[in-house]
């Protein structure tokens, strides 16, 4: 049976761990990359589930130790960081707010990864700046390994697309 205080202590503990930003992209909350999967408790030790974005994310050993910290910082002691590799996350599981915070920072959010032509590379992608479609693919690999290098015809405009997972 689940009591209103351990669903309020779960809740303290899910908006600790959620309010950790992505070290490569600090406007995203890992809640808002989907990222963030679990929060448990084992006895009176809080347990965090997280799943990379990819198998390599150089992030995520950051992201568990500022997970851990922003816990403790909510009077959490001792807490785990456990990293889920299945099912693998898919750019399907970023919030639509986290989605509109990427274009608004700069960087194309992903498409719908639901289809085929979006696994296999988009075929148009919305300039974050001007909204444009007019765009083009300059590299397969941008800032960061899960981002792609376009650059608008219309605004000239360089910028990072989201890669679908």
């Amino acid at each position: 049976m689940v009591t209103t205080l351990d669903s309020d202590l779960r809740q303290r503990a899910w908006d600790a761990a959620a309010s950790v930003v992505d070290p490569e992209i600090p406007v995203l909350t890992i809640a808002d990359l989907g990222v963030l999967r679990d929060v448990a408790f084992d006895g009176d030790r809080v347990e965090v589930a997280i799943t990379p974005t990819y198998s390599g994310c150089p992030a995520m050993s950051m992201i568990a130790l500022e997970i851990e910290l922003a816990l403790e910082r909510a009077g959490f002691r001792a807490p785990k960081v456990r990293t889920v590799l299945s099912p693998a996350w898919t750019t399907d599981w970023m919030s639509e707010d986290g989605r509109r915070k990427l274009r608004d920072y700069g960087i194309a959010p992903p498409r719908a990864s639901n289809s085929r032509r979006a696994l296999f590379g988009a075929q148009s992608v919305a300039c974050p700046q001007c909204g444009s479609e007019d765009t083009e693919l300059l590299s397969e690999f941008g800032s960061t390994s899960c981002k792609a290098l376009w650059r608008c015809k219309s605004c000239r405009e360089p910028f990072d697309y989201f890669k679908c997972h």
